[in-house]
């Protein structure tokens, strides 16, 4: 599986130290957030917010520089509105990725 990277970031923030901490920052205070109200959603069978959750969470892996996991994420998304959680298992490692990722940053 691709492996989440820092080049969308780096090219946002130029040379600016302080904007990619800052940048880095959000990411760490949002991600488990999100991941925690999604994997809620999903445990109370609320796939209409948990589609709400995964959308949101589709930007996160862009910003990662996750492609592919971007276009899994969005078929998943499409699934959850049609009550399907199919792919569910390949969109949990995508967010334990992240995750691990986020974490030694």
């Amino acid at each position: 599986m691709e492996q989440p990277n820092l080049t969308y970031i780096d090219e946002l923030s130029e040379d600016n130290i302080e904007f990619k901490s800052k940048l880095i920052g959000i990411l760490k205070n949002e991600l488990p957030n999100e991941i925690k109200g999604y994997r809620e959603e999903m445990e109370n069978s609320n796939f209409s917010k948990a589609t709400q959750s995964v959308h949101k969470l589709k930007h996160k892996i862009s910003i990662l520089g996750l492609e592919k996991s971007y276009y899994i994420a969005e078929e998943y998304e499409g699934n959850l509105k049609n009550n399907s959680t199919s792919l569910n298992a390949d969109f949990e490692n995508i967010l334990n990725i992240m995750q691990e990722f986020v974490n030694r940053l």
